[in-house]
């Protein structure tokens, strides 16, 4: 025996507008920092352990990092400053 048609649950549709949450979310990621964290200090520092992790490479190095650069996987150098920001 099958259910008729009135036995189906009905659907409602219906919106849900996260906006006043997210804006929550985030005010409270930033309160959880704290009064002493400096976005500006914190992408510096950033930028510094890029520019650190790709110096003093070998030859060999050299070419496999302008290798990655050329096909898109890493930022060339001139690149690094500021990129940060697109991302």
């Amino acid at each position: 025996m099958h259910p008729g048609p009135s036995a189906r649950p009905r659907l409602h549709a219906f919106d849900l507008d996260l906006t006043r949450e997210e804006a929550r979310r985030r005010a409270e990621v930033v309160a959880a920092m704290g009064d002493d964290w400096d976005p500006v200090a914190v992408l510096e520092q950033e930028e510094a352990a890029h520019a650190l992790l790709h110096s003093g490479l070998d030859a060999e190095q050299e070419r496999t990092y302008a290798m990655l650069v050329e096909a898109g996987v890493l930022p060339g150098r001139e690149q690094d400053k500021g990129d940060a920001a697109s991302h």
